[in-house]
């Protein structure tokens, strides 16, 4: 029954760092949207976005390493926020950058695999 619960708290921990994550990804696109603060409703949006991904980051922080944690967190920030500007903007990816989008995702997948927690 313990060791239930110790993997499902773990669990929750990883889920924490994810939707952090997630949240870094609709602030940085919510400030894109906000025109450099021009734009009330998408700056708000920002400082909400912003406050949550924080907070998750806060919770995965009590179990989960900083040098771990922090560069995951970072990761999905960087690869989501790749994703939305193709998709949202139209951003244009020059072909060896793919190269170094794909190390990030390898570096996160491996920390994760890797980091025992």
């Amino acid at each position: 029954m313990v060791v239930l619960f110790l993997a499902e708290e773990a669990k929750m921990t990883w889920i924490y760092l994810l939707i952090a994550g997630t949240f870094e990804v609709a602030w940085a696109t919510t400030m894109k949207l906000s025109h450099g603060f021009s734009n009330l409703k998408f700056t708000l949006l920002t400082i909400i976005g912003m406050i949550a991904s924080f907070g998750f980051l806060a919770l995965a922080l009590k179990k989960l390493p900083l040098g771990i944690a922090y560069p995951i967190w970072t990761g999905i920030g960087a690869v989501g926020s790749i994703l939305i500007g193709l998709i949202l903007f139209k951003d244009k990816i020059p072909p060896l950058t793919w190269l170094f989008i794909a190390c990030l995702v390898v570096g996160i997948i491996g920390i994760k695999v890797t980091s025992g927690h």
